[in-house]
Parts: C-alpha cells; structure tokens; sequence
C-alpha cells in the first residue's frame, strides 16, 4: 500500500472508516481548527476511528505537537456536523479538519502549549499551500457551528497564527465602558450588526432583533476576533473589531493573488 499520509511533516497514521468522497468532487478550500474536549489525545483518537461514533477528522495535534493523520484529505471527513458559512452548507465537503488535543471548556479549558501551536502552524501552512487555502477562509468550529459548538475557543491563539500567514485577525478595539446590545433590543442598529455578521461569513439573519441565535453568533465572533470578553454582548469594541474586520478584507481584496493566503 502507499504512504496514506498527506503531509511533509513527520505524521503517524492511524486509519478511520468514518469519511466518503467530497460531494460533487468538491476541492477544500476552508482549513477548520477544533479542540477534542476529551481527556486525552489518545481517547479522541480512538474515537474518532470509531465507526460506531460516527465522527473523525483529517489530523489531531496532541499537546507535544505530535500530528496523527486519520482521513486523507482527498475526502470528506466527518468533524463540522450541521454548520454554515458565507453561504456553504456543507463544511465537511469544503474542508479539512484539524482536531487539537485540548479538554475544552467543560473541563477546564487549559491553554494550548507553544510547542503544539507550532505544530499548528507549520501543519496548517503545509495544508494551505497544497490546496491553495486562502488565509481568511481558516475558521473555526465555533465560526461554523454558533449554537452547538465553543471549539477551538479564546485562547486559541489566532493572533499567532495570523502574524504566520494563517487566518484573518485585526486588533481588536479596546473594551469601554458601553452598554451594547443584547437580547431584547432591536432596531437598525442591530440590524446593522447582523448584516455585518452575515456579510463576513457567520449565518445571521436580518430580522433587526437581538435574538439568542444572534447573541450566539456574537458569542462565537468574540471567542476569535475579540477573545478578552466573551459575554455575546455587542459592545462599541465588538462591533468596531467587526468593522475593522471588513475593512481588512477588502483591502486584501485588492491585492494580486490574495486568495493563495
């Protein structure tokens, strides 16, 4: 058999059956980062070559920064579940998964160590430039799944990873002292708010009514964009982070070859 695995990096292979061929033939073009939430890396690998669990993903990083590869990227792992984003509805088609060995928020949500973040990086870069991954379409879990999903969370460090080449990232505005918007306000300002949510990739409608659904999409915004307060509160720092966001992106828009990250 040949090497299964798909990356340069020194990589160990442990093979799930849990995948299928990408819908219509379709080509990965978002990189999308989790965290395990279990107790161990070797326990999530196991379960996600579960076939009787029903999920798996392209790689994990253990807290040592050691990659395991467990789908190829050729197809269709099973790591987003029911997710959106700018107007995709099926992620896992669209996607590679990259699974990172953490507890998560229910277990006491421990940073992620440099030396796995590294291998973060030089995975994610390896990834990117095989299938021409812009560097604004790297997401996470929580950007595609507000509702259900809280992973890979705020101290994941985008920040890092931006200054690599990896995802989009702003400095967010400074926090006041402003109320902001919650659930139960309304009005063109949250109309407003939503529109830019929507317009930037996360699945919000427009109904000009601070809803749950929205005060979770606000929530998942912070945990990336604006990681010091995440309270689903659309305050002047929220909002301005957004705006900035959008500004970015269209500047990088206007650059030759910007979709190669």
């Amino acid at each position: 058999m040949n090497n299964p695995i798909d990356t340069t990096l020194k990589a160990d292979w442990r093979a799930s059956e849990n995948y299928q061929p990408r819908k219509d033939g379709r080509k990965p073009d978002i990189l999308l980062m989790h965290y395990t939430g279990m107790e161990t890396a070797e326990w999530a690998i196991r379960r996600l070559c579960d076939v009787d669990a029903g999920v798996s993903c392209h790689y994990l990083i253990d807290e040592q920064g050691n990659i395991t590869q467990m789908v190829q990227e050729q197809y269709r792992a099973w790591h987003a579940g029911k997710s959106y984003w700018h107007g995709e509805t099926d992620i896992n088609s669209a996607s590679i998964g990259i699974e990172i060995a953490n507890q998560g928020h229910g277990k006491g949500y421990p940073d992620f160590p440099g030396i796995q973040m590294d291998a973060v990086i030089a995975l994610s870069k390896d990834i990117m430039q095989r299938w021409h991954i812009p560097a604004h379409r790297v997401i996470g879990h929580s950007d595609v799944a507000p509702r259900r999903k809280s992973d890979p969370g705020e101290k994941f460090d985008w920040q890092r990873l931006h200054l690599e080449g990896i995802g989009h990232w702003v400095e967010p505005e400074p926090i006041g002292s402003d109320r902001g918007f919650g659930v139960g306000d309304e009005g063109e300002e949250v109309k407003a708010l939503q529109t830019l949510l929507r317009d930037y990739g996360y699945n919000q409608g427009m109904s000009g009514k601070y809803s749950k659904t929205t005060r979770d999409i606000v929530t998942a915004f912070q945990r990336h964009f604006r990681q010091q307060r995440v309270d689903g509160i659309a305050d002047l720092s929220t909002i301005n982070t957004l705006k900035k966001l959008h500004a970015a992106l269209v500047h990088s828009a206007s650059k030759p070859n910007w979709f190669a990250g």
